[in-house]
């Protein structure tokens, strides 16, 4: 994971996200359970216009749903050439 502070938004960028489609599902459809905007995402990076509205408890629970091992795990399996 990680945070960069861009110009208009904040961005947290989460590789598993991008790799992981169960992740993806999880968190696509838990997003508006914790925030009534929009989700801004790309392929990695979940933008933020709004301090205010950045839901830190669904980032906290994101952070818990994948180890680094898993991390590598992943990568190797399908990244990884």
């Amino acid at each position: 994971m990680n945070l960069a502070s861009q110009k208009n938004f904040v961005a947290l960028y989460h590789s598993g996200i991008y790799a992981d489609p169960k992740l993806l599902d999880w968190f696509t459809n838990e997003y508006p359970k914790y925030c009534t905007r929009k989700l801004d995402m790309g392929k990695s990076c979940i933008r933020f216009k709004n301090m205010d509205d950045i839901p830190y408890q669904l980032i906290a629970e994101l952070s818990g749903k994948m180890t680094v091992q898993q991390w590598i795990e992943l990568y190797e399996k399908n990244i990884k050439k």
